[in-house]
Parts: C-alpha cells; structure tokens; sequence
C-alpha cells in the first residue's frame, strides 16, 4: 500500500492525502476522516526514511519563466504557485531569457532536482521536439499551444494569438486608421510574435492595408525599454504611421513614454495598442487600449492540467483560453 493507493481509494487528490497523513492545514475534517478510514483499513505506515530520501530527491513543480520584466507572467505566476501550494505540492521558479533554451534547462532542472512536473511560461516551440518524452514527467506550456507538437507529456493552456492580433488590428481599421506600425518580438524566436505577426498580416491583407516588415515593424524585447527604443525606429522609419500595436503592454507603454518624449500627443497625434491587459495599463495616462488575456484562468486551467497529469498520468490535454479586446483611451479615430 502506497500513498497512491490510498489516494485511489479515497478519491483524493495525493496532495490532499499527503497534508492529511501530516496535519498540514487546508484539509477540512471531513476530508481527512475519509482518508484516514482508508489507512486503518489497509493498516498503512508512512515509511519515514522513504521519506526523508524523497523529500531530499524531489522538488516538486518547476516553473520555467522567459525572461524577469514581463508583467503578464509576474501576475501568473503569482496565481499559479499559490494553486500549486494549496495542492500540497512546492513550487520552485526559475527564470532565464528570453532567448535561452528552455527544454535544455528542464533537462538541468531533472537532473538536478528531480521534479513531479514542469511549467513552461513562455517558450520557443522550436526547442520542443518528442525528446522531452525522455524526461518521463508531465509538462506543460502556459500562453503557448503544443498542440501540433504531438509530444506525449506536454499539454498547453493558451490563447489564440493569432485571432487576437487580428482583431485588434481590425478594430484600429476601424476607427479609421490605414497605417500601422507594428512592436513585436523576434518571430524566429518567440513563437506568440510569429502568431501575432501572423494574425496582423492577415488582417492587413484582407483589409487592403500597406505592410512593408523593414518600416512597419520594430523589434523589442518584451521590457519598458524596448518598447520605447522600438517607438524610435518607427518614428524614424515609418514617420506617416498614425497607430502602433505593441505585442505587450510594457512595449506599447514604453512606446507612449517615446512619443511624449518627442511632443507627439497619445491618442491625438499617434494612437497606441498593447497585447496582455495588465493593471499597470489601466492605470496609465491615457489608459491603454489592449488585448486582455485572463490570467486567472490561464493560472488555474494550467495548473489544475499540470497536477490532473502527476496524478493521473494520461493523454496531453491542450485548451485555449479566450481574449477580451479592452476599449481604453490610447487609440483615437482618424
């Protein structure tokens, strides 16, 4: 008889069984009658060294974090590990850039730790290829599909980037603008860009707007920084453009710093666009126009996913989570 016996027979989560078996709070009285009916039944002993041995070899979940300025996955991230905690189990976060290797650092993180699963927020998809099976834990991609991937272990939570992207680029058309400056990642490298590039160029296409990449589109990393150096290659570059659409909130923030910096007014002389929805862009002046992706239940559909496949060891699960366009003050009609 093991924990995961008992967790079977009580229909209980290991995590609930776990704190049950060591008073740990969040286990209601109930809860932790019925699995205590199950270990007197069975007459069930927790093994102590076994343990304290798994204890030293386990780390619980690894979360794996692109890059350490970006906003969205601060307020996931804070959300994911409290769902974790409350599910008996320890979170342990570690960020890296944004260009690095993430599947190279799962395999670190693996050898070292010795992890129940992994969470990948943010990722490059071309690092992903069916040797992360080789692992043998469940993974998971957080704002990032795998589900074309086809990789036994890896399910994905995620939003359709490409539909967002389009319909926002949509509804700049809509309130009159024809040229649109665009601040995005590296495509090669961020796959969320490459689909977001995607969703913009299929809009502008279908609506007959100019695009030329080497004007039109800025490169940034996803910082406050970034976002204004960006600005100043379009104002440069592509000095007719009437509205930017940033790929994150910090950039298109960073962009409007730019654009006062250089006297242009936001929205009156240049409007502006972010992509996560993010508090800080509410809070701005003028508040922020955007593409608003649920964070919580990002956090808990991905977290919930993660735990169901430590568990319950099964087929990849991937959802997509929807988006919300939010009308604020940053864009203007022409």
């Amino acid at each position: 008889m093991t924990i995961k016996d008992i967790a079977r027979e009580s229909g209980f989560a290991i995590g609930t069984v776990s704190r049950a078996l060591n008073n740990a709070p969040g286990v209601s009285a109930e809860t932790r009658q019925k699995i205590l009916e199950v270990v007197n039944r069975h007459n069930y002993e927790p093994n102590a060294n076994a343990k304290h041995l798994k204890q030293q070899a386990n780390d619980g979940i690894a979360l794996i974090v692109k890059g350490t300025q970006n906003m969205l996955f601060a307020d996931i991230l804070e959300q994911l590990q409290s769902v974790i905690e409350e599910s008996g189990y320890v979170a342990t976060v570690y960020y890296i850039d944004e260009e690095a290797n993430e599947v190279a650092q799962a395999r670190r993180i693996c050898a070292e730790r010795k992890p129940y699963g992994i969470l990948f927020l943010g990722s490059n998809l071309e690092y992903f290829t069916p040797e992360l099976e080789d692992l043998g834990i469940p993974c998971l991609l957080l704002t990032n599909s795998a589900a074309t991937l086809r990789i036994a272990n890896l399910s994905s939570v995620s939003v359709d980037d490409m539909a967002a992207s389009d319909r926002m680029i949509e509804y700049l058309y809509k309130q009159g603008h024809r040229r649109i400056g665009i601040i995005g990642g590296k495509p090669n490298l961020s796959r969320p860009s490459l689909a977001r590039l995607a969703g913009c160029q299929s809009a502008m296409l279908r609506l007959g707007l100019p695009f030329e990449m080497e004007k039109q589109y800025a490169y940034a990393r996803f910082s406050l920084r970034s976002g204004y150096e960006a600005m100043e290659y379009l104002l440069d570059h592509s000095p007719d453009i009437t509205t930017v659409f940033a790929m994150s909130d910090l950039m298109a923030l960073g962009a409007i710093r730019a654009l006062q910096d250089h006297g242009l007014r936001v929205p009156q002389d240049i409007s502006v666009a972010g992509y996560d929805g993010i508090a800080l862009g509410q809070y701005s002046i003028p508040r922020l126009t955007t593409i608003r992706q649920d964070m919580e239940q990002l956090a808990q559909r991905s977290a919930k996913i993660l735990l169901h496949c430590i568990e319950e060891p099964g087929r990849a699960v991937h959802e997509v989570v929807p988006f919300d366009l939010i009308e604020g003050e940053s864009v203007g009609k022409v």
